[in-house]
């Protein structure tokens, strides 16, 4: 660093050391259960009271009181069909042969209309849907069913004043045909919705049909969300180095409104004390407050100390034996939760739906959330960490059976705590025990849905990822396909295809042996369709002498021994990982440990000086402007298990691979056919 002014104090950082070795934050680390069971001790968790609103503002609230109905639904017998109003008595032995004549009498009963008249026997009054039944009739037939018939009225019965029209009916009728009777929907008196639903459009067309222009709901409690750290930016800002857009604030906003809670977002505070605790105090004038970030042992992490000035009785956790979310710091004052969430957006989310959501549900009158599990088995080993419950965020496919509908495979997915997709990829999570070191693939585990039933999607893609892969899956959703797509490398993807677990498995696999990609790893029971070919090179900032102007070959036997050139890998398992092994040999150069997931990562560490070089594609090199030495052109293909070759999914990806319009948009793109 060049600018003295900006270095840091040797006896700050000193202090700094020793604070984090003491780990001052964390001398009572709980289970969670607890952590939850101190938190709940001290709450009020009732309701936080009720108001009346509109029923144009009612959705999504929730019911304070039960709602009994003042009045019948429908209010009168009404008729349910356009038709003719009778009485059962006069159709008997009616037939197409042998119809029956009635005589209609001088009046239309129309909806909203009362009638006026009486339906007396030989006779029958015309009627529409939701018209109110008259005096007498007992019946609706439909009009369907009668002829109308000019002339004598039926024999024996006055015509003076009347109409001389008739109506010949070919079926007979039974009592109530054809008839809603009052009360038959709500009977006054009925209780027809109970305190604490949510309201939906459902019910509130309930409400209205009972006559009811408002209703008493819960209060909906406000959520003061506080994100702290010098380190965020809003997003719509230009982000800096050092700097990462501050999503926990948008996040928690909509899960709490998703609790029928008010988000009330206090921005984002520096690490400053004074800052800090002027947010805190405008906080604490909601019903609960929810802090994230500063609650661990980094350097610059102030929101704790704030926190630990409440009073009654204050922070009641701080440190829970979770993966993700030990840092977590739970608090209470004057019976309103404070929870400052680790800033890392999974461990934020988890932490908040393990911890906070429940709470919140109760503050807004909801009831607890019922949580649903699923069988599944684990297609991979899981690495844990003793001492600590450890839960890993799943995706679930089906495996091999009829139609793909086999039993449930639970992929880990591979994103640490500070991934912000693991959430929305995720649908559901295992737990694995504080004392266990690993779970081994093949073992069958429970998995906790996440809000929602497993709905298979139409084509499941398990492989390596690709930008231009992207492009086609895009495609094929914005015909209306339902697509999973998991990205586990490409040994990995080969591994699911030969267990039945998805449709199509992305892989770029050179076979040192044969020097060919793909075909040789094949196995019965497998088919390779023909994806697309992918430059991969070396790749390094623009103007590095050390690459610059130079082969492949002639960098890497340049670069080879000097300590100082770092190299950033692949992960073991991928395409690139592969050919970067048979490129160095046996030589090992600095950073050959330090492995990317992905092409992106790759360049990204190369392009913000992280590493001075990697193998990854030319399109990445691309992307974020970096030098590129080819190496050789590989072959992304596809392999898809010969039983789900037929899948309609799996022949539209096929089609769309195919076509020429997709073969120009990989072209545009950098690849070739």
């Amino acid at each position: 660093m060049s600018d003295e002014g900006s270095r840091v104090p040797t006896e700050d950082i000193r202090r700094f050391v020793a604070q984090a070795a003491r780990q001052e934050q964390f001398l009572d680390v709980v289970s969670g259960e607890e952590a939850r069971a101190r938190f709940h001790r001290h709450l009020d968790l009732t309701p936080r009271g009720e108001e009346m609103v509109g029923l144009a503002d009612a959705l999504g609230r929730v019911l304070a009181r039960d709602v009994v109905a003042g009045v019948d639904v429908p209010g009168f017998d009404r008729s349910v069909v356009d038709g003719f109003a009778l009485r059962a008595a006069d159709t008997s032995g009616a037939t197409e042969d042998a119809p029956v004549l009635l005589r209609l009498n001088d009046e239309v009963l129309a909806a909203g209309h009362p009638p006026l008249l009486t339906v007396e026997p030989g006779t029958a009054t015309v009627i529409a849907t939701g018209g109110m039944m008259p005096r007498g009739a007992d019946a609706v037939v439909m009009v369907e069913h009668t002829e109308p018939v000019e002339g004598e009225p039926v024999e024996g019965e006055s015509t003076a004043g009347e109409s001389s029209l008739s109506i010949a009916l070919s079926k007979a009728a039974t009592p109530g045909a054809f008839v809603a009777a009052a009360g038959s929907d709500i009977g006054r008196g009925e209780v027809v919705l109970r305190r604490g639903q949510a309201l939906t459009s459902r019910e509130i067309g309930v409400l209205a049909a009972i006559g009811l222009a408002e209703a008493a709901v819960f209060r909906r409690p406000r959520v003061a969300i506080l994100s702290t750290g010098d380190e965020l930016v809003p997003p719509g800002q230009p982000i800096r180095p050092g700097a990462v857009y501050d999503s926990n604030a948008a996040i928690l906003a909509a899960a709490v409104a998703e609790l029928g809670c008010e988000p009330v977002p206090l921005g984002i505070s520096a690490d400053d004390d004074d800052t800090l605790d002027q947010r805190v105090a405008q906080g604490l004038a909601c019903d609960a407050l929810l802090l994230s970030g500063g609650t661990s042992k980094g350097a610059g992490d102030r929101s704790h100390k704030v926190v630990a000035q409440l009073k009654d009785p204050g922070i009641v956790a701080h440190g829970v034996a979770l993966k993700p979310g030990k840092p977590l710091c739970l608090a209470v004052t004057a019976g309103k939760p404070v929870v400052v969430l680790p800033g890392f957006p999974t461990s934020a989310m988890f932490t908040f739906h393990s911890f906070v959501a429940p709470v919140l549900r109760a503050l807004a009158g909801l009831p607890p959330a019922t949580a649903e599990a699923v069988s599944a088995t684990l297609p991979v080993r899981v690495g844990s960490e003793r001492g600590r419950t450890e839960y890993v965020m799943v995706s679930l496919v089906h495996g091999a059976g009829p139609g793909g509908e086999g039993d449930l495979a639970a992929y880990p997915l591979s994103k640490g705590s500070g991934a912000v997709t693991a959430f929305s990829h995720a649908d559901g999570f295992l737990a694995i025990d504080a004392q266990a070191e690993a779970v081994e693939a093949g073992t069958p585990v429970s998995v906790q849905l996440l809000g929602r039933a497993v709905a298979p999607a139409e084509l499941i893609v398990v492989g390596s990822q690709c930008l231009g892969l992207n492009a086609v899956l895009g495609r094929l959703i914005a015909e209306g396909l339902t697509v999973k797509a998991l990205n586990v490398g490409s040994m990995g993807g080969l591994a699911a295809a030969r267990r039945g677990e998805c449709d199509v498995a992305p892989i770029h696999l050179m076979d040192p042996a044969t020097d060919f990609y793909n075909t040789p790893f094949l196995t019965p029971g497998l088919e390779l369709v023909a994806g697309y070919r992918r430059m991969q090179g070396i790749v390094f900032r623009p103007g590095d002498p050390r690459f610059e102007g130079k082969t492949a070959e002639a960098a890497l036997a340049g670069v080879a021994g000097q300590a100082d050139c770092i190299l950033i890998n692949r992960n073991a398992g991928s395409g690139t990982r592969i050919l970067t092994d048979r490129l160095l040999g046996g030589l090992r150069p600095t950073g050959y440990w330090t492995q990317a997931k992905s092409h992106n990562a790759v360049a990204v560490a190369v392009g913000q000086g992280r590493a001075d070089w990697g193998v990854a594609i030319s399109s990445a090199a691309t992307l974020y402007g970096l030098g590129f030495l080819p190496l050789r052109e590989e072959h992304y293909d596809f392999v898809i298990p010969s039983v789900r070759r037929d899948r309609p999914a799996v022949q539209r990806f096929i089609a769309v691979i195919e076509s020429a319009e997709v073969g120009e948009a990989l072209r545009g793109m950098g690849f070739s056919r």
